[in-house]
């Protein structure tokens, strides 16, 4: 707890600042680990059979799928619109751009949040898998998706244990011509 006299009040801030001070002392390596040299932090997810993780810094919010206005003229996956906390957000079903799949939703989808000059889009995946962290000797070429259409917008691969991580590129989808052509 902080030092105050006996007769001090802590307001909110400081309560809360005490509790993250204390509970990050109990966390085994965690301190280290968030700068430790040679380590990406990604958030990872999954589109059909295929692991993927984004740099933490390309995703910007992580979403509930929410009620879409749908937008006439355009492509099957483009979605819609969704209005969120008073911003638009254009809504991608990712996995219909990429292969093509039909859309479904059911209690794991959520929405990546990437925010872009010119507003928001958010990229509809299957499941979110939370954090990860991997230590950069471990990545390699890409070997496992190379011959899925989801390879072009992949810049390596991560092994970790049994499973193998597709590294994505937001950037690199936000850059594809083919992606910014939405109408039908």
């Amino acid at each position: 707890m902080v030092d105050l006299p006996e007769n001090a009040a802590l307001n909110p801030f400081e309560i809360l600042l005490d509790y993250e001070r204390r509970s990050l002392s109990h966390v085994a390596g965690l301190p280290e680990q968030l700068d430790a040299p040679g380590l990406w932090r990604a958030i990872a997810y999954r589109l059909g059979d295929v692991f993927l993780v984004s740099d933490i810094s390309e995703v910007n919010e992580i979403l509930m799928f929410p009620q879409i206005t749908p937008v006439p003229g355009t492509k099957a996956w483009m979605l819609g619109i969704a209005n969120v906390r008073g911003n638009l957000v254009t809504v991608i079903h990712l996995r219909g751009f990429l292969e093509g799949e039909p859309f479904r939703v059911n209690e794991r989808t959520r929405v990546l949040v990437v925010r872009l000059a010119s507003g928001s889009v958010g990229l509809v995946v299957d499941e979110v898998l939370g954090q990860r962290s991997f230590v950069e000797e471990n990545m390699r070429d890409i070997e496992t998706y190379a011959d899925s259409p989801i390879s072009r917008f992949l810049e390596s691969e991560y092994r970790q244990g049994q499973s193998t991580w597709g590294v994505f590129s937001m950037s690199a989808l936000m850059r594809a011509q083919d992606f910014m052509q939405a109408a039908a």
